[in-house]
């Protein structure tokens, strides 16, 4: 199956307004069928376990959905820019309401310090160095 083909079906799977079930095994570790329990009962995560995982299973397939659709755009367009890890915390600050949303060349400024300490550093951790450094500096 062709990539945009697997991606339509999945969103038309997690689109479909079908109710039924199946029953079905899954193999977890004990430890996080525990921490879902606890999550369940004593925080009110959700109203079940099950409810928990099916709402993590389902923002998993969505998230890779959108990173699939992503990275096939790429593909098609090579010359297209991809954006940065500035840009991509810069969107994350905006769309979070973060404090420092409003100051992009402080967060490009962290962004550049970070990936050179932690060379995989994602958009949270720009927001969290860029944070560490306003409280440092005030």
């Amino acid at each position: 199956m062709e990539i945009p083909s697997a991606i339509d079906r999945i969103i038309e799977l997690l689109d479909s307004s079908k109710l039924e079930t199946v029953n079905t095994s899954m193999r977890i570790p004990n430890a996080l069928r525990e921490a879902a329990t606890l999550a369940v009962d004593e925080l009110g995560a959700a109203a079940s376990t099950t409810a928990l995982t099916t709402a993590a299973l389902r923002a998993t397939l969505e998230a890779l959905v959108m990173q699939a659709a992503l990275e096939h755009h790429y593909e098609q367009h090579p010359a297209t820019r991809r954006p940065s890890l500035a840009d991509l915390a810069i969107a994350a600050a905006e769309l979070d309401g973060h404090p420092l949303a409003g100051e992009p060349e402080r967060l490009r400024r962290a962004a550049a310090e970070i990936v050179q300490r932690h060379p995989h550093a994602d958009d949270d951790d720009v927001l969290l160095w860029a944070e560490a450094q306003s409280f440092a500096s005030a």
